[in-house]
């Protein structure tokens, strides 16, 4: 489940919109596809979410950590996703979400890179390293967490954050999800995609 949190702009998200049940599984698929069962039609929700952007001229930055660059390849599935999508930054390793993403050392120091902050940073600082023709993306998405199977740095597993990052400001999501390493990886995916439709 998704919980809100503020952005480090001092606003607070309105997740009502995109709130969701990781439950929901059965209904919708890690890749984001989503089973209408109306007329048995499915509606690839990640196709439209890539046309909307595309009339709407926006781009899209993606930074992973625990989902190792599934999220991005399920954002550039659907044709005419290069429209849409710059590129990805998959920063595993916690120094590189300092050195490439510019996420503030002293905090990943202080709190580890498992933070709504960390998120954030990650999701600000992708718009930037992805530059086209000195314009930055002007949609930034992020996933950080722990997937498992173990806790990490005091997080249990399943914990992960979601940032979000436009000119407007920044805000991060919070998830709590269940399953095994592969379902939580999973999971986050859907859950971003999600974050994602209901933020643009």
């Amino acid at each position: 489940m998704m919980s809100e949190s503020s952005g480090s702009d001092g606003r607070v998200t309105d997740e009502s919109a995109g709130r969701a049940d990781v439950g929901r599984a059965a209904e919708e698929s890690a890749d984001g596809r989503v089973d209408a069962r109306s007329d048995d039609v499915t509606t690839d929700l990640t196709a439209r979410l890539i046309a909307d952007l595309t009339r709407r001229g926006e781009t899209v930055a993606v930074a992973e950590s625990l989902t190792g660059g599934m999220l991005a390849a399920e954002l550039i599935r659907p044709a005419g996703a290069s429209n849409v999508v710059v590129g990805a930054v998959v920063a595993y390793n916690t120094a590189i979400k300092a050195s490439v993403l510019g996420v503030d050392a002293e905090l990943l120091r202080k709190h580890g890179p498992v933070h709504p902050q960390v998120a954030e940073q990650m999701a600000e600082g992708v718009r930037f390293a992805l530059v086209i023709d000195g314009r930055p993306a002007s949609i930034g998405v992020s996933t950080t967490g722990v997937a498992g199977p173990g806790p990490q740095d005091g997080h249990e597993a399943g914990t992960v954050f979601v940032g979000f990052a436009t000119d407007d400001g920044v805000s991060s999501f919070a998830l709590h999800l269940g399953g095994d390493r592969d379902q939580i990886r999973a999971g986050a995916v859907a859950e971003a995609l999600r974050i994602l439709r209901s933020q643009v």
